[in-house]
């Protein structure tokens, strides 16, 4: 990656966090090329050195749309947080941001530097899961903890376990047995007894139809997987997948798709009047996607997401962060599912230095790993056996509501399904998944 690369990725992420974050705020310097720095004006001098967090996401590409909340969210907890004098009232936290380019050498790359150079002791991202891991080995190699929400392939959890990485959203394996769940009713209701499937070609999307194909086998035998579709990620046209699915006539069709392809290809499969005869149920539809989409998106169809505000308005912490954001970006902006997880996970590692009673990291991961956190679902458990959050996946048909400018899941007949109902049962089955490390 050159020089002009480079300052082209830094200045993506500034125009970013400068349509984000209020100069008057924080101050925003450069550092190396293609990381920003960002201290909040009101951290005192204090005697206690700052806490370094490296935000690793996407400011262009496939994932873009989804880490454009986290990326303004977490300069807000964060500022939370340091308006009390930081973790444990004396360690302000410093936000050092890369951009990662959803690749997972160039992932792997940035968190060495983040480690090395800016001396961070946490890294929150990544958006792919295949970058997900390849970050894993180096905080791993470091000692350094890894907090992830959007990333959410089982592998992280499962096979490429490291007990410095936690997840605060649902598994895509936790995700794709919810859908099972509601599919398997549907089945029984609609008389269903054919599907295909389209997916997108990496690492999550093969996991998400693995799952969902397995589990399905085992709830509804009877169902014929008549084709597996399969397109690559940052795919802009569909047309082939969508005349194929269509010939086939199946009863329903399972997607694993997200991200700017999504969007994509909803939008040429309703076009195409896909969703006139095949039903399209659990297709990922995090709160990004209802609002980006809130005049095109299909009504009707049957979608699932990981941490919907509007399901949890209830929540002391989901109030606030809807509150904290409104205030900052307008009225009618809210924050989306990653956005809230990411939020979580910066909570979480405050909630994890005050019970242990330091910042060091051995202490502050033992202080995490099986403990129940306050989140903006209520007080959630960490799986102590692979640190994945117990936190559930919603279903739910899209409609519209006269509270919100953009379509929600109906509230009367929404689906949730708890995050011990569809993990890996035991933690023997759990262990026995997870490769051995030093």
């Amino acid at each position: 990656m050159g020089d002009s690369d480079r300052e082209g990725s830094w200045k993506n992420t500034v125009d970013l966090m400068n349509r984000a974050v209020s100069r008057r705020d924080f101050i925003i310097t450069s550092g190396a090329a293609g990381v920003m720095t960002m201290v909040p004006r009101f951290a005192r001098a204090q005697s206690a050195e700052p806490y370094r967090i490296g935000v690793l996401l996407p400011t262009t590409g496939s994932g873009a749309n989804y880490s454009e909340r986290p990326i303004k969210i977490l300069p807000l907890i964060a500022a939370d947080i340091n308006s009390r004098g930081g973790l444990l009232g004396k360690h302000p936290i410093e936000l050092h941001f890369r951009d990662d380019q959803t690749k997972p050498d160039v992932g792997a790359r940035e968190a060495r530097s983040l480690i090395l150079n800016e001396k961070v002791k946490t890294i929150i991202g990544t958006w792919s899961s295949s970058v997900a891991m390849a970050v894993q080995e180096i905080i791993h190699e470091h000692k350094v903890l890894m907090l992830t929400a959007t990333s959410n392939s089982s592998k992280i959890v499962n096979e490429n376990y490291t007990p410095y990485c936690f997840m605060f959203g649902p598994t895509s394996g936790m995700q794709s047995r919810a859908t099972v769940v509601a599919v398997t009713r549907l089945i029984k209701e609609k008389g269903w007894k054919k599907y295909a499937t389209l997916g997108l070609d990496y690492e999550w999307g093969r996991d998400a139809q693995r799952v969902f194909v397995e589990n399905l086998k085992k709830a509804s035998p009877e169902t014929e997987l008549m084709k597996e579709l399969w397109a690559k990620l940052g795919e802009t046209d569909f047309t082939s997948y969508i005349s194929a699915v269509m010939a086939l006539k199946p009863n329903f069709l399972f997607g694993a798709i997200a991200g700017k392809d999504n969007e994509t290809f909803l939008q040429q499969a309703k076009g195409a009047g896909l969703f006139k005869g095949i039903a399209y149920p659990g297709v990922f539809l995090p709160v990004t996607e209802l609002m980006q989409q809130a005049k095109t998106l299909p009504r009707g169809i049957i979608g699932i997401n990981r941490c919907p505000f509007f399901a949890n308005m209830d929540k002391p912490l989901m109030q606030k962060y809807v509150k904290l954001y409104k205030d900052k970006f307008g009225k009618e902006e809210f924050p989306d599912d990653f956005a809230c997880m990411y939020a979580d996970a910066l909570n979480a590692l405050d909630q994890g230095a005050t019970k242990a009673g330091t910042v060091e990291t051995e202490a502050v991961r033992k202080s995490l790993t099986g403990a129940t956190i306050e989140t903006c679902q209520g007080k959630l458990p960490i799986r102590d056996c692979n640190n994945q959050l117990d936190c559930p996946s919603y279903l739910g048909e899209v409609v519209d509501v006269p509270e919100y400018p953009f379509p929600i899941f109906n509230p009367k007949t929404m689906i949730v399904v708890q995050g011990h109902d569809v993990w890996v049962p035991t933690c023997d089955e759990v262990r026995a998944l997870q490769k051995k490390r030093s």
